[in-house]
């Protein structure tokens, strides 16, 4: 019972850290959006964060999924 109680604890702080990925991904994405729609270069700076914040949000995505897997093996 203790490995569900862990894996489902687990899943709600993976679950949270994406939200909070995808909050900080939403500042440079504005900040494109705003240089697309003003016709102007991005910001090297707001392109690379929307980069790594897109790509933590697909590595937890993946831990996510493993977890929620883990888990439904072990109520099978």
């Amino acid at each position: 019972m203790s490995k569900k109680n862990d894996l489902k604890k687990a899943i709600s702080e993976s679950e949270a850290e994406i939200e909070s990925l995808e909050q900080k991904r939403i500042r440079s994405q504005a900040a494109l959006l705003e240089a697309f729609l003003n016709h102007k270069e991005p910001n090297e700076t707001d392109k690379e964060y929307f980069r790594v914040f897109s790509s933590l949000i697909e590595l937890e995505r993946e831990h996510l999924r493993k977890l929620t897997k883990e888990l439904a093996s072990l109520d099978n």
